[in-house]
């Protein structure tokens, strides 16, 4: 069997219910300051949104019925972790881990999303 690299990750994907899209962009946009991109065409009828931030490329997907991932998340990295923690709505107790401290909040569907700042 031939061996592969993998070398980067594209985007990641959370579900949002039917008709969510709005309440997204007010968070992913207007908190957390992420910036829409167009979906291609071919997508664009499904619902959601895709979302960019300096490398970041998020995706947001329709799912019905639809669960929010409580466990599974995305972590994303800022430059100053107390300003985020003191302007994002219901953030758990800031925590370290050797290299960084990060904390947890909760997308308006109740995805877990992760914000961690690199000692």
């Amino acid at each position: 069997m031939k061996k592969f690299l993998i070398t980067d990750l594209h985007h990641v994907q959370l579900a949002i219910p039917v008709g969510g899209e709005n309440a997204a962009r007010a968070f992913y946009v207007d908190v957390l300051g992420l910036t829409e991109i167009d979906k291609p065409a071919a997508l664009a009828g499904r619902g959601g949104l895709w979302l960019r931030g300096g490398d970041l490329h998020l995706h947001l997907g329709v799912e019905d019925p639809f669960a929010p991932a409580r466990k599974a998340h995305p972590a994303l990295v800022v430059d100053d972790l107390a300003a985020a923690h003191a302007a994002l709505p219901d953030p758990t107790a800031i925590s370290a881990l050797p290299g960084l401290q990060r904390f947890y909040v909760a997308d308006p569907f109740g995805n877990r999303i992760e914000i961690l700042q690199l000692d």
